[in-house]
Order: C-alpha cells, then structure tokens, then sequence
C-alpha cells in the first residue's frame, strides 16, 4: 500500500497547546467548581471537543462555559502554544516528495489557521477540516472520510496521525490506518491500548514509514 496522503490532527499533535488547554479549563473549573480539579485532571478533557466534554462536566450550561473557555483560552493563545521539534521541517520535507496533507481537529477552523500561521505552515496543507466542517467530530469517521474525499485519495492510501484515543479510533471507524505520537501528554501507553498501526517517537519517523509505504 502506498502512501499518498498524511491526516495529522492538530492540538498536541503538530502544536503544542498543552499548557494552554490546561490553563483554559483549570481557569474555568475554578470558576465554576473550586477546590475540585488539578490539571492532571484536565488531561481527560483533551482530545474531545469542547461541546463533548462541557456536555458531560456542565449538562445544559455548554453553550456558557464554551463562551468562558475561548474568553480565556484566546487571548493567552500566542503566548502559551510552542512547536514540537522539527514538525514543520518534516512536513516541507513530507510535501517535497509528493505526500499530501491534511488537518482533521476538533478544533474550530478559525484557531486551527491562528495555530498555523504561528508555525509558519499554513502553505503545507491541502485540506483542513474543522468542527465547521462537520456534523460529527472525531471518533466518528466523518471527518477523516471529509479530508480523503476533498484530497482524492482512497483510505488505503492515508494515514492519519495524532495524539489521542479519538485520533486513532476516528481513523480505524474510517478504514484508514492510524499513527500515535509517543510525544502525547497522555503518554505512549496510553496510545498503545488503541493499536495504531505506527507508533511516531519523533516527527522525521514519518519520512521512512511513507518510504516504505
């Protein structure tokens, strides 16, 4: 099987937003629930979109505490998100063979644009597919089978990587094989219990696996 195109997700995949993420939410729950949550608790909360997790943590207050979230989370962006190394280098390396690429986050398409033009890699990407894009986030397959159809390649042909149980499964749900960063703040163990097929310890791993096909 050949590889002709890379799905990455975003957040803790290609940028590091972390410490932002965390911030956001510990920001948040403060507010609301005081005393009740750390910022290791925070690390479940990543990875599902905003309305997912407010739905469970706030039933019916979504709408309000997404409001909060962003009213935080926005104007502190620059200053807390960092590039994982070597990730755009890679990626221009990745597009100079011919692999096309694409972005599939739960993020909103607006953050995701900020997000590159911090990284300096907005030309790199074909397609970026959003929550604005989509009915159903990450698991579901929707958007990885969004990105595949607006870049024309068959799943065979894709790999979607990223850092996160719904990176991994979102790609299995669409027949697509799946590659975990061993860089996730969840951990490489963590990914592991989701079987993608690869396993990225470094950014560059990508150059050989695409070689090989």
């Amino acid at each position: 099987m050949a590889v002709k195109a890379l799905l990455f997700d975003f957040d803790g995949t290609l940028l590091n937003t972390n410490d932002l993420i965390i911030q956001s939410f510990m920001h948040v729950l403060e507010e609301r629930f005081p005393g009740q949550y750390s910022p290791k608790d925070c690390l479940k909360f990543m990875g599902p979109s905003l309305k997912q997790t407010f739905s469970v943590l706030t039933p019916g207050e979504e709408d309000e505490m997404i409001a909060k979230y962003r009213a935080w989370n926005e104007p502190h962006h620059d200053e807390l998100v960092t590039e994982f190394p070597d990730v755009v280098s890679t990626l221009e390396q990745l597009k100079s063979m011919g692999i096309k690429l694409a972005i599939v986050s739960t993020k909103r398409n607006a953050m995701i644009d900020r997000g590159l033009n911090i990284l300096g890699a907005s030309h790199l990407f074909e397609v970026i597919v959003g929550t604005d894009d989509v009915q159903h986030v990450k698991p579901d397959p929707e958007p990885v089978l969004l990105a595949l159809t607006r870049l024309g390649v068959a799943k065979e042909d894709a790999i979607m990587i990223g850092d996160n149980s719904h990176d991994i499964e979102a790609a299995h749900n669409a027949g697509v094989r799946a590659a975990g960063v061993a860089w996730s703040i969840k951990g490489e163990q963590y990914l592991q219990q989701f079987k993608p097929e690869y396993l990225l310890h470094h950014m560059k791993d990508l150059l050989a696996i695409v070689k090989e096909g």
